[in-house]
């Protein structure tokens, strides 16, 4: 009997953390330092990498980043591909000790001479087909033919992670540690139409609040879609998914 009562524990242990290592899923920054945080934050994790950005209410863009995460059983690490407040953070890895409680995650580690505590709050998982990461691919003619595909070999990259509801791009050159831009949402996926409902531009603050609607199709790991972009020209792409 107690040896059953202990395999079922370390059985139960062993689950806690393999959830706590599948971040997969929108996160919402809840509190830094103790103190509830007041501006708009959410980081999306989905096949080893991440991004978030911060914004206000109004969604006036404040800050970004993103790029490779790993979690073992003690440590969470984050090594940033872009980082619009402090560029020469990138390629540097950052070491968190970590915990997990139900749907929150906390984080913890010394930075710029003090210490860094987040506590965030899972709000949404991966319940969509277009849930991942994706790496730009080419565009797409009127024909329906893509041109050269730029792959992942390049440090030039833009690429764009999705939850089930949330989404965020980016564009940047991880090598030269330069930032091209930004953008994220929540979006719909139905009836073969893709809707970005834009929380956030980098560019142009202005375009927060837009609707944009393009027809979207999979064709094994390459996402096409086809509409008009923020500036109302034709937005024609193929997005490749990283496994």
């Amino acid at each position: 009997m107690k040896i059953s009562r202990m395999i079922a524990i370390h059985l139960f242990f062993i689950s806690g953390l393999l959830s706590a290592q599948d971040l997969s899923g929108a996160w919402k920054l809840v509190q830094q330092n103790g103190k509830p945080f007041a501006d708009e934050c959410i980081k999306i994790y989905a096949n080893g990498y991440f991004m978030f950005a911060i914004h206000d209410k109004d969604g006036k863009f404040l800050r970004a980043g993103g790029g490779n995460f790993t979690v073992d059983k003690k440590n969470y690490i984050e090594v940033l591909d872009f980082y619009t407040a402090d560029s020469t953070q990138v390629r540097k890895p950052v070491t968190f000790s970590y915990s997990f409680k139900k749907d929150e995650l906390t984080i913890e580690a010394p930075m710029h001479g003090s210490v860094l505590k987040e506590t965030w709050r899972r709000v949404d998982g991966s319940d969509s087909p277009l849930q991942g990461a994706w790496r730009f691919g080419a565009r797409v003619d009127d024909n329906g033919v893509a041109g050269e595909r730029r792959g992942g070999a390049s440090p030039r990259q833009t690429m764009k992670i999705m939850s089930g509801k949330y989404f965020q791009w980016a564009a940047f050159n991880y090598e030269t540690r330069q930032f091209m831009g930004t953008g994220g949402g929540e979006y719909v996926l139905k009836d073969g139409k893709y809707t970005e409902n834009i929380r956030f531009f980098s560019r142009d603050n202005s375009r927060a609040g837009m609707a944009l609607t393009f027809d979207c199709r999979l064709d094994g790991k390459d996402w096409y879609h086809k509409g008009k972009g923020t500036t109302g020209n034709p937005v024609s792409e193929v997005w490749e998914r990283i496994k």
